[in-house]
């Protein structure tokens, strides 16, 4: 019973980790258009730091801890998909680091990159979510 708790705790972390995901960089592409100091890209530096503190770093956080409890109760170390999904998990944290700095350098107004390239990082976690559940829902190998 117990697992069945920790998978549905796993499932939250997820679900609020890919959603923080999915809108900062989101908030990055509306950055990018508000000029350096207006109240606009102040509220930005305001949102993103927020969403990353309060939500994102949290849940990626008890992501990986829960995860970890179920694979260690379930003995999925040394599952072909198992290993697949551990290392696109940590292609996502690194796209979370990467997305963290990010906060920072727009906090320094220091962005140099056009809004084009958050549009095309917005894709990342998406991809790396499907590929991530069709792992675990499927289990191909």
């Amino acid at each position: 019973m117990a697992y069945l708790w920790i998978k549905a705790l796993h499932l939250i972390a997820v679900i609020s980790w890919m959603a923080g995901m999915l809108y900062l960089p989101r908030l990055f592409v509306y950055h990018c258009d508000a000029p350096k100091g207006s109240i606009q890209s102040e509220t930005f530096k305001i949102m993103e730091r927020r969403l990353l503190k309060a939500i994102i770093n949290p849940a990626m956080i008890a992501t990986w801890v829960l995860g970890l409890v179920l694979v260690w109760q379930g003995g999925w170390w040394t599952s072909g998909w198992f290993h697949a999904k551990f290392l696109l998990v940590l292609v996502l944290s690194g796209v979370h680091g990467f997305l963290s700095k990010t906060v920072k350098v727009f906090a320094a107004d220091a962005n140099t990159r056009p809004a084009r390239f958050y549009r095309m990082i917005n894709e990342v976690p998406t991809v790396l979510m499907i590929a991530i559940v069709i792992l675990v829902i499927v289990k191909p190998f």
